[in-house]
Formats: structure tokens, sequence, C-alpha cells
């Protein structure tokens, strides 16, 4: 076994284990910083749990083996930043509109935050990143969303999760022929992975306590 595919099942191992330690994680999601931390977390998780889980189950026996082509792996570099790139955009909008549904800040101070939430999330994990994954394009396709999104009604749906199942179909590194076979299933088991996960978000969430936090500590980001 070639030391690539060692660390990646390795990672892939911890980052699955690693799901117990979200279940436990029981503190309240009070402030801004600890949503920051809770959206990159799940994203990170639920895309990469899902695209393993996707390749292993297309691939089969043949999974280990696939990892010692370059070619192979560099596409999986690439599937794995932009499936968690759509996750962490499909759950981002989904935690501020949530956040700040019952506050009277205007749309583009929720727009605002949720920029900074999702640049954040992407320069934390930067060093995953293949040389073809362009951030600076996917803020501003987000900052495009941002400017259609409707804070009091489309955002605060789970239909609001469009485009981490789009994603994960469009670059995993598996032939169009099967995916045209696999579409409703694998966009199936993405849709049911993020019940779960808002389900641990509602739970969680302190409205009260981060509306009152960006209204008396003005945070609102610069520019």
């Amino acid at each position: 076994m070639s030391n690539p595919l060692l660390g990646r099942i390795t990672a892939l191992s911890r980052l699955i284990g690693s799901s117990l330690a979200f279940r436990s994680d029981s503190f309240p999601l009070d402030n801004i910083d600890r949503l920051e931390k809770f959206v990159a977390g799940r994203a990170a998780f639920v895309s990469q749990k899902k695209l393993y889980g996707y390749l292993k189950e297309r691939i089969g026996t043949r999974w280990p083996s696939m990892f010692e082509d370059e070619v192979f792996r560099s596409s999986i570099a690439t599937a794995s930043m932009q499936v968690f790139a759509a996750s962490l955009s499909d759950l981002t909008i989904h935690a501020v509109a949530h956040a700040l549904s019952g506050s009277a800040e205007p749309d583009e101070v929720k727009a605002d935050i949720a920029h900074e939430i999702f640049v954040s999330g992407l320069q934390k994990n930067q060093d995953e990143a293949s040389n073809d994954f362009n951030p600076e394009q996917i803020i501003a396709e987000f900052d495009c969303r941002l400017e259609g999104t409707d804070w009091n009604f489309g955002a605060l749906l789970p239909a609001n999760f469009t485009r981490s199942p789009a994603a994960l179909l469009r670059w995993a590194p598996i032939a169009d022929r099967y995916k045209k076979f696999d579409a409703e299933i694998v966009e199936n088991s993405l849709k049911f992975a993020w019940v779960d996960i808002r389900e641990q978000f509602a739970r969680r969430l302190d409205a009260d306590a981060i509306a009152h936090e960006v209204s008396e500590n003005n945070l609102r980001p610069e520019g």
C-alpha cells in the first residue's frame, strides 16, 4: 500500500470516527464563532463521508488500488474541495437564516455574516485544496447566491440544500454512464445526512443569544 493511499484511508477513518465526537459536543450555538465552527465541521464531515462512501460503493474491490493512480488522486482532491464548498454553502445559509430569523437585522447583515462564515470555512480547509481549486471563484459564486437568497422563507427550508447534491454528482470521479443511474440514490443519501445535521443544529441553537451578539456588539463585517 502506498503512502498516499495510507494517508487517505487513515484521514477518512478519523473523519468518520469523529461523528461520535460531533454528537457529544453539546455546547450551545450561542455566538458567531461557535456557529462558524459548527458549520465548517459538519460541512466537512458530511461532504467527505458521502463522497468517499459513493466512490467506495461504486468502485468496489478496486477501491484501494485506484489510489495508486495519480490522475485519480488528483480528481479526488478536486472533488473533495468542490463538494465541501457546496456543502459549506448550503449549511452556512441555513444556519445564518435560522440564527437571525427572529431578529430585526436586515438581509444585508445576514448576507455579510454568511459571507464571513463561508470564507473562514474555506480558508481553514485550504491545505486540502488541489492546484486547480479556485477559492476566489468559489467565493464569488457564493456571493452571487447570497444576492438571490430569500432569508425569510427559502433559506429556512430543507429545500435550500441544493448545491451539495449537485456537486457530489458532478465532481465525483465516476464515469457519467454510471452517474445517471446513481443520481437519485446519491442525492437522497446526501439529503438524508443533512436531516441529522439540521436536527443537531436546531437542538443546540440559541438564536436569541446570537441575535443579541450581532445587535449589541455590531458584528457586521466591514466592506
